[in-house]
Protein backbone atom coordinates (compact mmCIF):
# COMPACT_ATOMS: atom_id res chain seq x y z
CA UNK A 1 0.00 0.00 0.00
CA UNK A 2 1.48 3.39 -1.14
CA UNK A 3 1.07 6.03 2.09
CA UNK A 4 0.59 10.00 0.31
CA UNK A 5 3.47 12.27 1.55
CA UNK A 6 1.61 14.23 3.26
CA UNK A 7 1.19 11.59 6.21
CA UNK A 8 4.90 10.98 6.65
CA UNK A 9 4.80 12.72 9.66
CA UNK A 10 1.82 12.09 11.34
CA UNK A 11 2.43 8.59 11.21
CA UNK A 12 5.70 8.39 12.70
CA UNK A 13 4.26 10.96 15.69
CA UNK A 14 1.36 8.70 16.37
CA UNK A 15 3.56 5.68 16.33
CA UNK A 16 6.27 7.15 18.64
CA UNK A 17 3.27 8.01 21.04
CA UNK A 18 1.65 4.41 20.71
CA UNK A 19 4.97 3.28 21.59
CA UNK A 20 5.25 5.48 24.20
CA UNK A 21 1.65 4.63 25.65
CA UNK A 22 2.42 0.56 25.63
CA UNK A 23 5.38 1.44 27.51
CA UNK A 24 4.21 3.05 30.39
CA UNK A 25 1.20 0.92 30.51
CA UNK A 26 3.58 -2.32 30.41
CA UNK A 27 5.65 -1.05 33.55
CA UNK A 28 3.03 0.84 35.89
CA UNK A 29 0.49 -1.79 34.99
CA UNK A 30 1.39 -5.49 35.65
CA UNK A 31 -1.58 -7.02 34.31
CA UNK A 32 -1.15 -8.92 30.92
CA UNK A 33 -4.52 -9.12 29.74
CA UNK A 34 -4.50 -5.24 30.35
CA UNK A 35 -1.28 -4.92 28.89
CA UNK A 36 -2.31 -6.68 25.46
CA UNK A 37 -5.69 -4.53 25.30
CA UNK A 38 -3.86 -1.34 25.36
CA UNK A 39 -1.21 -2.40 22.99
CA UNK A 40 -4.39 -3.62 20.63
CA UNK A 41 -6.46 0.29 21.19
CA UNK A 42 -2.88 1.70 20.17
CA UNK A 43 -2.16 -0.47 17.02
CA UNK A 44 -5.94 0.13 16.00
CA UNK A 45 -5.48 3.64 16.31
CA UNK A 46 -2.35 3.87 14.31
CA UNK A 47 -3.62 1.73 11.58
CA UNK A 48 -6.50 4.36 10.97
CA UNK A 49 -3.74 7.14 10.45
CA UNK A 50 -2.20 4.80 8.24
CA UNK A 51 -5.20 4.07 6.28
CA UNK A 52 -6.19 7.45 6.08
CA UNK A 53 -2.76 8.53 4.29
CA UNK A 54 -3.50 5.64 1.45
CA UNK A 55 -2.85 6.51 -1.70
CA UNK A 56 -3.54 3.79 -4.45
CA UNK A 57 -2.89 3.67 -8.10
CA UNK A 58 -5.87 4.87 -10.10
CA UNK A 59 -6.19 4.54 -13.93
CA UNK A 60 -8.39 6.91 -15.39
CA UNK A 61 -10.59 6.27 -18.19
CA UNK A 62 -9.36 8.31 -21.85
CA UNK A 63 -11.65 10.78 -23.32
CA UNK A 64 -11.14 14.13 -23.89
CA UNK A 65 -15.05 15.20 -23.19
CA UNK A 66 -14.67 13.05 -19.86
CA UNK A 67 -15.16 14.40 -16.61
CA UNK A 68 -13.99 12.26 -13.77
CA UNK A 69 -14.52 12.31 -9.87
CA UNK A 70 -11.79 14.32 -8.38
CA UNK A 71 -11.98 12.46 -5.12
CA UNK A 72 -13.75 9.65 -3.41
CA UNK A 73 -16.45 9.94 -1.20
CA UNK A 74 -20.39 10.39 -1.98
CA UNK A 75 -22.63 12.36 -4.32
CA UNK A 76 -23.94 14.73 -1.99
CA UNK A 77 -24.92 17.44 -4.10
CA UNK A 78 -26.51 17.93 -8.17
CA UNK A 79 -27.79 21.08 -8.88
CA UNK A 80 -27.56 24.46 -10.73
CA UNK A 81 -25.97 27.26 -9.29
CA UNK A 82 -24.62 30.82 -10.05
CA UNK A 83 -21.01 30.71 -9.95
CA UNK A 84 -20.21 34.14 -8.68
CA UNK A 85 -16.28 34.04 -7.99
CA UNK A 86 -14.64 33.48 -11.18
CA UNK A 87 -17.16 32.27 -13.87
CA UNK A 88 -19.94 34.20 -12.79
CA UNK A 89 -22.40 32.29 -15.11
CA UNK A 90 -24.84 29.30 -14.01
CA UNK A 91 -23.24 25.71 -13.32
CA UNK A 92 -24.17 22.44 -12.34
CA UNK A 93 -22.53 21.41 -9.58
CA UNK A 94 -21.56 18.23 -8.11
CA UNK A 95 -20.80 17.83 -4.90
CA UNK A 96 -18.66 14.98 -3.27
CA UNK A 97 -18.18 14.37 0.60
CA UNK A 98 -15.33 12.62 2.03
CA UNK A 99 -15.29 10.96 5.07
CA UNK A 100 -12.22 9.94 6.96
CA UNK A 101 -12.59 6.34 6.14
CA UNK A 102 -12.37 7.41 2.26
CA UNK A 103 -9.21 8.19 0.11
CA UNK A 104 -7.72 11.49 0.61
CA UNK A 105 -6.21 12.03 -2.38
CA UNK A 106 -7.64 14.70 -4.77
CA UNK A 107 -7.00 14.92 -8.51
CA UNK A 108 -7.98 16.96 -11.95
CA UNK A 109 -11.19 16.07 -12.70
CA UNK A 110 -10.20 17.09 -16.64
CA UNK A 111 -6.77 17.94 -18.89
CA UNK A 112 -5.96 20.85 -19.83
CA UNK A 113 -4.38 24.30 -18.57
CA UNK A 114 -5.02 26.03 -14.94
CA UNK A 115 -6.37 29.30 -15.93
CA UNK A 116 -7.32 30.00 -12.08
CA UNK A 117 -6.14 29.38 -8.52
CA UNK A 118 -7.02 31.03 -5.78
CA UNK A 119 -7.32 29.95 -1.62
CA UNK A 120 -9.51 31.14 0.53
CA UNK A 121 -9.80 31.62 4.25
CA UNK A 122 -12.49 30.85 6.06
CA UNK A 123 -15.06 29.33 8.68
CA UNK A 124 -14.88 25.31 9.14
CA UNK A 125 -18.83 24.71 9.00
CA UNK A 126 -19.75 20.95 8.61
CA UNK A 127 -19.34 20.10 5.10
CA UNK A 128 -22.84 19.56 3.75
CA UNK A 129 -24.02 22.71 5.55
CA UNK A 130 -25.52 24.68 1.94
CA UNK A 131 -22.98 27.54 3.05
CA UNK A 132 -19.44 25.56 2.79
CA UNK A 133 -18.72 26.05 -0.74
CA UNK A 134 -18.61 30.16 -0.20
CA UNK A 135 -17.82 30.73 3.59
CA UNK A 136 -15.94 27.70 4.57
CA UNK A 137 -11.60 27.43 4.26
CA UNK A 138 -11.14 26.54 0.05
CA UNK A 139 -9.07 26.49 -2.71
CA UNK A 140 -10.57 27.28 -5.73
CA UNK A 141 -9.32 25.95 -9.28
CA UNK A 142 -10.37 26.54 -12.67
CA UNK A 143 -8.79 24.44 -15.91
CA UNK A 144 -9.62 24.99 -19.69
CA UNK A 145 -9.52 22.24 -21.71
CA UNK A 146 -8.33 21.72 -25.34
CA UNK A 147 -12.53 22.14 -26.67
CA UNK A 148 -12.25 25.74 -24.90
CA UNK A 149 -14.65 24.73 -21.17
CA UNK A 150 -13.64 25.90 -17.93
CA UNK A 151 -13.90 23.53 -15.70
CA UNK A 152 -13.98 24.60 -11.56
CA UNK A 153 -13.28 22.72 -8.71
CA UNK A 154 -13.13 23.83 -5.06
CA UNK A 155 -11.19 21.39 -2.19
CA UNK A 156 -13.88 22.84 1.16
CA UNK A 157 -12.35 22.12 4.49
CA UNK A 158 -15.13 21.54 7.06
CA UNK A 159 -15.87 20.37 10.87
CA UNK A 160 -12.87 18.54 11.47
CA UNK A 161 -10.81 19.29 7.95
CA UNK A 162 -8.50 21.91 8.37
CA UNK A 163 -5.75 20.89 6.39
CA UNK A 164 -6.32 21.58 2.93
CA UNK A 165 -3.14 21.49 0.44
CA UNK A 166 -3.18 22.46 -3.85
CA UNK A 167 0.31 21.63 -5.87
CA UNK A 168 -0.60 23.26 -8.34
CA UNK A 169 0.09 27.06 -9.70
CA UNK A 170 -1.60 29.63 -12.64
CA UNK A 171 -0.23 28.35 -16.11
CA UNK A 172 0.30 25.11 -15.27
CA UNK A 173 -0.64 21.88 -17.64
CA UNK A 174 -3.13 19.89 -15.87
CA UNK A 175 -3.50 15.88 -16.32
CA UNK A 176 -6.68 13.97 -15.94
CA UNK A 177 -6.01 11.72 -13.14
CA UNK A 178 -3.38 13.37 -11.59
CA UNK A 179 -2.79 14.48 -8.41
CA UNK A 180 -3.55 17.73 -7.64
CA UNK A 181 -4.24 17.83 -3.87
CA UNK A 182 -4.82 16.27 -0.82
CA UNK A 183 -7.49 16.95 2.06
CA UNK A 184 -6.86 15.88 5.73
CA UNK A 185 -9.58 13.99 7.98
CA UNK A 186 -12.46 14.69 5.60
CA UNK A 187 -14.41 17.57 3.69
CA UNK A 188 -15.68 18.12 0.55
CA UNK A 189 -14.72 19.03 -3.60
CA UNK A 190 -16.94 20.87 -6.01
CA UNK A 191 -17.46 20.73 -9.24
CA UNK A 192 -18.97 23.19 -11.47
CA UNK A 193 -19.51 22.39 -15.26
CA UNK A 194 -21.16 24.03 -18.40
CA UNK A 195 -24.94 23.91 -18.53
CA UNK A 196 -24.73 21.46 -21.60
CA UNK A 197 -22.94 18.69 -19.46
CA UNK A 198 -24.07 15.23 -19.49
CA UNK A 199 -24.23 14.20 -15.45
CA UNK A 200 -23.71 10.67 -15.54
CA UNK A 201 -23.87 10.15 -11.55
CA UNK A 202 -26.64 9.89 -9.24
CA UNK A 203 -27.43 11.58 -5.61
CA UNK A 204 -25.90 9.21 -3.10
CA UNK A 205 -23.84 7.61 -5.50
CA UNK A 206 -20.29 6.20 -4.08
CA UNK A 207 -17.66 7.30 -6.58
CA UNK A 208 -13.55 6.96 -6.87
CA UNK A 209 -11.62 9.54 -7.38
CA UNK A 210 -9.22 9.52 -10.75
CA UNK A 211 -11.54 6.58 -12.19
CA UNK A 212 -15.32 7.55 -11.87
CA UNK A 213 -16.88 9.48 -15.19
CA UNK A 214 -19.31 11.84 -13.61
CA UNK A 215 -20.13 13.69 -16.35
CA UNK A 216 -19.67 14.32 -20.55
CA UNK A 217 -18.96 17.84 -22.26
Amino acid sequence: MRIHREGYRLIIYVFLMALAVECIVVFTIPVVWIQAAAGGICLFFWLLVVQFFRNPVRKSPNGTNLVIAPADGKVVVIEQVDEKEYLKDKRIQISIFMSPLNVHVNRFPVSGKVSYVKYHPGLYLVAWHPKSSSENERTTVVVKTQAGYEVLFRQIAGAVARRIKYYCKLGDEAVQGAEMGFIKFGSRVDVLLPLSATINVKLNETVKGGETIIARI
